[in-house]
């Protein structure tokens, strides 16, 4: 089962989350082989970390649970919630498969969120700048809660442009880069 888990930063944290860094990696290093995505979520000048976004693939909500709230930072109280939700990998690859590399162009998260029947979810046509796309589930996958995308886009707009309006209740957007421990 694959799980989309995004801890957002409490305000202030940033001293906190620097001085975990290495104890973060090392955490997730544990999780390499069941890693589908992972990077921060930044200011608008991509500069300072506003969160922290894994995709993994484990075997139930309890093992879902467990990643997030085991995690350093968020032991530590870096931050202010977590979001757990399960979620199905539509593209079939990590973001180590992605053809557009590692680094060029700008990068967001996307999150459509919204109860609803999410019945016609599809990959949109143009996927040459999807990173990472699904749909975000309840614990048992019967119940459509959302949306999550990981792309390379020209601006926020664009970004925001990959899931149907339609859909959601709410659209969130932000700045994401490819995560891990530099090379």
């Amino acid at each position: 089962m694959e799980f989309f888990c995004y801890h957002r930063d409490r305000t202030g944290s940033l001293a906190l989350r620097h001085e975990l860094l290495e104890r973060h990696w090392s955490y997730m290093d544990g999780y390499a082989a069941e890693m589908i995505a992972r990077g921060p979520t930044l200011t608008s000048d991509r500069e300072t970390p506003t969160g922290s976004v894994h995709i993994v693939d484990l075997p139930d909500p309890a093992a879902a649970r467990s990643f997030a709230f085991d995690e350093p930072g968020y032991q530590a109280g870096a931050y202010r919630d977590v979001m757990v939700r399960r979620w199905r990998n539509l593209l079939g690859r990590t973001m180590w498969d992605f053809p557009g590399g590692r680094t060029g162009g700008n990068r967001y998260l996307v999150l459509g969120l919204g109860a609803g029947k999410g019945d016609g979810l599809t990959l949109p046509s143009d996927r040459d700048d999807l990173i990472a796309y699904g749909p975000l589930l309840s614990d048992d996958g019967a119940a459509w809660l959302g949306t999550a995308a990981l792309l390379r886009a020209p601006d926020p707009a664009a970004a925001r442009a990959v899931l149907a309006q339609d859909l959601y209740a709410d659209i969130e957007v932000h700045d994401w880069r490819f995560g891990g421990r530099p090379s």
